[in-house]
């Protein structure tokens, strides 16, 4: 058995809650990882010594629109070749799984995007990204909240309108359909809310003028996570505490947050990391120009330009990145100097709301080494690598 010693692994939970542990990682024959033992502080353990880098595995990204000017919700059949190469570009970017994000959209084109995604998720092979289900981000929002969505397509919550747009798809993780973004304050909700985690759907809050009191009684109801925290709802006001507040004082709810400084100030990522760091996800929102070159991009009837990797409509509208999810990695570590956090946002809590293990030490059993991530250097300049 070949080790590898002296090397952290990200926990949500950080210093002064308990002591900074290393750990010493055995890997078999085939290199995949067969053992991982705590180090006693002190200890010289024989192996290839990591001089304290962090071992990881690769993210899971749960809210991504599309890519290489692929925009998910408008695939077809012949996109097939294009989407393969966006898996493969992805999984070189450090992400081992994605939930495709379908924002609203016309039921049709939702239904053909859906059978399309299952086609691809049957093509899968080592070297690509994974395709979870997809994450449904509307049609069921709140107009006044709707940011980039486009109005015509939003609905009502119901459950013909459910079923119109997803009966004959299966629910889950690694099913159809994994995730469902709503506005639970809308009329008709709660039935839709109880469909949805009858069929094994993680329902989030998104897009919504809920109160801190709807957000409460959607959370009893099942609603399991905040999309894009403080994005397209209601901020958090000394008399009016909004969703987030409300969130933040569970411990079973999970709060998504796109960490590139320009959706979120960073003081307010962190103090969300801060408040909630076993509730943290790091999610990309990339747009369909993820991976190409900056400037006037095409979005459905649209136009979005970007820059800096933030894309907007021509109205200034915020709709999105072209940032890589560890690139949110790498900024919230800087900004928090937290790193284990950061990375654990990324890689570990995404996997346990998509039934994984969130204890890096179970998720990292197992797994090839070549598919796990090393982080090199301190929280100012947090770097990742495929380990060999």
């Amino acid at each position: 058995m070949r080790w590898l010693t002296n090397l952290r692994l990200p926990d949500h939970r950080g210093h002064g809650q308990q002591p900074e542990r290393h750990w010493r990682v055995g890997l078999d024959a085939q290199e995949r990882i067969a053992s991982i033992q705590v180090l006693t502080p002190g200890s010289q353990a024989a192996g290839e010594d990591w001089g304290g880098d962090w071992l990881s595995p690769a993210g899971v990204d749960l809210q991504i629109n599309g890519g290489l000017g692929l925009a998910f919700p408008e695939l077809t059949a012949a996109d097939l070749p294009r989407l393969e190469e966006l898996l493969e570009l992805l999984w070189r970017d450090g992400v081992e799984a994605i939930c495709p994000t379908l924002v609203t959209c016309e039921v049709a084109s939702l239904r053909q995007a859906l059978t399309v995604l299952a086609a691809a998720r049957r093509r899968h092979r080592p070297g690509r990204c994974r395709l979870l289900g997809a994450h449904l981000e509307g049609p069921f929002l709140a107009a006044a909240r709707r940011g980039a969505h486009p109005n015509q397509h939003l609905c009502e919550p119901s459950l013909a309108a459910l079923e119109a747009r997803i009966g004959g798809f299966r629910g889950g993780p690694e099913a159809d359909i994994a995730l469902v973004t709503l506005a639970p304050e809308l009329a008709g909700s709660a039935a839709v809310i109880a469909a949805l985690r009858a069929m094994d759907v993680l329902v989030s809050l998104g897009h919504s003028a809920a109160s801190e009191v709807e957000a409460q009684a959607a959370f009893e109801a099942g609603v399991g996570m905040l999309t894009h925290a403080f994005n397209a709802m209601p901020d958090m006001h000394r008399r009016a505490p909004g969703p987030v507040a409300a969130a933040l004082l569970r411990q079973d709810v999970a709060v998504g947050l796109i960490a590139d400084g320009v959706h979120v100030a960073p003081t307010m990522a962190v103090l969300l990391q801060r408040l909630a760091p076993e509730q943290l996800v790091i999610v990309s929102d990339a747009l369909a120009p993820y991976g190409l070159a900056e400037g006037q991009h095409r979005w459905d009837e649209r136009m979005l330009s970007v820059r800096d990797g933030s894309c907007r409509l021509d109205d200034g509208t915020l709709a999105g990145v072209t940032l890589p999810l560890l690139e949110g990695v790498v900024r919230l570590a800087r900004w928090s100097d937290q790193p284990g956090q950061a990375i654990a946002a990324a890689t570990l809590r995404p996997r346990s709301l998509m039934g994984g293990s969130a204890a890096a030490d179970r998720a990292l059993l197992g797994m090839a080494l070549a598919d796990t991530l090393r982080w090199q250097g301190s929280a100012a300049d947090l770097r990742w690598r495929r380990p060999t």
